[in-house]
C-alpha cells in the first residue's frame, strides 16, 4: 500500500470462470506476513491486528472478514480488508514493541481465489498433492498447484486459495481448466 489515494487493483480484475465448480479471483485483499516465534505479546498483537487468537499449527482462525493463518513455525499470514493494513501494522508494532519480529504488507504481492460449488474439492484434487478428504475445517494446507506455491483452506462452502501475484494468471488458468464442464471425475 504505497499511496492511500490510489485504488488497489487485483491481479486479474476479478476474473471468473464457471464450470462444474466456479472459480473467481476475489479482488484486493489486505495481507500481512508476520515472522515471530515464542514472543510474550504475540497473542496480543494478532488480536489487535485481526481480532483472532494465534492459530495452532496448520490452522486458520477467522473473525468475520479478518483471519490469521499459520504458515510455518515462525510465520503467520494475516488477512483483512485492504484498507485495514496500515492500522493493523501499527497495532502489531505497538503490541510487539521491543520484541524481535517482522511484519510486512504483502497485499500487492499475492492473489486470492475462491473455488465454490458442490465439486469444488475436485478442482483442487486434480492440481494439488493433498488429501482433501482429510482436510479438517479450519486447517490450512501449504502445497503446490501444478508447480506453483499455494496455500488454501475450506471456508464458507468452498475453498480460499492464495498464490503469488506473479503467477495469478497461470493459477487462474489451472483452476479454470480443472473446473471445466465434463471433466468432473465424480
Amino acid at each position: 500500500m504505497s499511496d492511500p489515494g490510489i485504488q488497489p487493483r487485483s491481479a486479474l480484475g476479478g476474473m471468473t470462470f464457471a464450470g462444474f465448480a466456479s472459480v473467481r479471483e476475489t479482488g484486493p485483499v489486505g495481507m500481512i506476513t508476520m515472522r515471530a516465534k515464542n514472543l510474550k505479546s504475540l497473542g496480543k498483537a494478532v488480536k489487535a491486528a485481526v481480532g483472532t487468537r494465534v492459530p495452532a499449527q496448520r490452522r486458520i482462525e477467522v473473525a468475520g472478514d479478518k483471519a490469521c493463518a499459520w504458515m510455518s513455525p515462525d510465520e503467520y499470514l494475516l488477512l483483512m480488508p485492504y484498507a485495514d493494513v496500515s492500522g493493523a501494522l501499527g497495532a502489531i508494532s505497538k503490541a510487539l514493541a521491543g520484541e524481535h519480529h517482522l511484519a510486512a504488507d504483502v497485499s500487492d504481492a499475492r492473489a486470492v481465489f475462491r473455488i465454490e460449488g458442490d465439486s469444488a474439492d475436485r478442482v483442487l484434487c486434480k492440481l494439488c498433492p493433498a488429501d482433501l478428504d482429510r482436510l479438517a475445517p479450519g486447517e490450512v494446507r501449504r502445497t503446490r498447484a501444478a508447480q506453483v506455491a499455494v496455500a488454501f483452506w475450506r471456508q464458507d462452502g468452498g475453498y480460499t486459495l492464495v498464490s503469488f501475484r506473479s503467477v495469478a494468471g497461470y493459477v487462474m488458468g489451472l483452476l479454470s481448466h480443472s473446473a471445466r464442464i465434463g471433466s468432473d471425475p465424480g
